[in-house]
C-alpha cells in the first residue's frame, strides 16, 4: 500500500501543480521506474483535479445563484480556470504542441521536430482557443440541466479522460527523443495489470454518473470519449508511427471534451432533469 501510495503521490506531483514538495516529496522518492509505475494512477489524479472543478463550479454556482442566466456560464468558466492553475496547462501544452506539428507539417521527421519547439504557432494557438470554447460551452449547456448533471459530469470527465491515453501507450510505440523527452520512463508500453488499475480509478466517478444520471448518459459518455481515444490513436499512427509525451496530453484533453459532448448529448436527449 505505501507503494502504491508513493507512485500515485509521484503522479500528482508529476501531472499537476499541487504541492508534493519538502519531506512528502523526499518520501515518495523518483526513479523512472517509479513514474513508469506511476501511469496505473493518472485517472486517481483526475479525481483531484475533477474534484478542484467541481468545488470551483460549485461555489460560483452558489455564490451567484440570484443570476440564474449566467450562473453556468460563469460556473463553467472559473472552474475551467481552476483546472488550469491547478495542473499548470500541462496537457493543454501538449494539445498546441500536437496541434502545431500535425497541422504545420505533413512529413514525420518534421512534425516531430516542430513539436519540440516550445514556442507556440497557429494551429497550436486555435487548439487552444477552440478547446476552451468547447469545454466552456459544454459545461455550460450541461448547468442548465442542474448543478448534480455539472459537477458529476466534471469528475467523470477529468479521470476518465486520464485513463483512455494510457491505451495509447499500450498499443504504441514510443517515437518522441527518449535523450530529452519528460515522457521517456513511459515510453515502455504500460503492462496489463497496470491498465486494470487505471480501470479502477475510473469506476467509482462512471458508477455516479450512472446512479445520479441514469444509464443513458453513462452510455454516451464512454461510446464519445473511446471515439476520441480511437480517433486519435489512429491519427498518432498514420501520421507519427508511435506517440509522443505530447499526444498524451492531447488525447486528454480531446477525451475531455468529448466526455462533456456524450453528457450534453444525453441530456439533450432527456429533456433536462427538472
Amino acid at each position: 500500500m505505501q507503494q502504491a501510495l508513493r507512485h500515485y503521490l509521484l503522479a500528482v506531483q508529476f501531472f499537476t501543480r499541487l504541492p508534493v514538495t519538502g519531506r512528502l516529496a523526499d518520501w515518495v522518492g523518483y526513479s523512472p521506474a517509479m513514474l513508469r509505475a506511476s501511469a496505473a494512477h493518472f485517472p486517481g489524479v483526475g479525481w483531484l483535479v475533477g474534484a478542484i472543478a467541481a468545488a470551483a463550479y460549485a461555489a460560483l454556482h452558489a455564490a451567484l445563484s440570484g443570476q440564474p442566466p449566467l450562473v453556468p456560464l460563469i460556473a463553467a468558466v472559473g472552474c475551467t480556470i481552476a483546472t488550469v492553475i491547478a495542473t499548470g496547462g500541462f496537457h493543454e501544452d501538449g494539445l498546441a504542441d500536437v496541434a502545431d506539428g500535425l497541422g504545420g507539417s505533413a512529413q514525420r521527421e518534421r512534425a516531430l521536430e516542430i513539436m519540440k519547439d516550445s514556442r507556440i504557432g497557429a494551429f497550436g494557438a486555435m487548439a487552444l482557443v477552440l478547446a476552451l470554447l468547447a469545454k466552456v460551452a459544454l459545461l455550460a449547456l450541461i448547468g442548465t440541466h442542474g448543478l448534480g448533471a455539472a459537477l458529476v459530469s466534471l469528475w467523470a470527465g477529468h479521470v476518465l479522460s486520464r485513463g483512455w491515453p494510457l491505451l495509447l501507450i499500450w498499443r504504441l510505440p514510443h517515437v518522441g527523443d527518449t535523450a530529452t523527452s519528460k515522457s521517456k520512463p513511459l515510453a515502455e508500453r504500460i503492462a496489463t495489470p497496470a491498465l486494470w488499475a487505471a480501470a479502477a480509478w475510473c469506476v467509482p466517478p462512471l458508477a455516479l454518473a450512472g446512479w445520479v444520471l441514469g444509464a443513458p448518459l453513462l452510455a454516451a459518455v464512454l461510446i464519445t470519449s473511446a471515439l476520441a481515444a480511437a480517433w486519435m490513436g489512429r491519427w498518432f499512427q498514420r501520421r507519427l508511427q508511435g506517440f509522443t509525451g505530447d499526444c498524451l496530453g492531447a488525447t486528454q484533453q480531446v477525451c475531455e471534451i468529448a466526455c462533456y459532448l456524450g453528457a450534453a448529448i444525453a441530456l439533450a436527449q432527456r429533456g433536462g432533469l427538472g
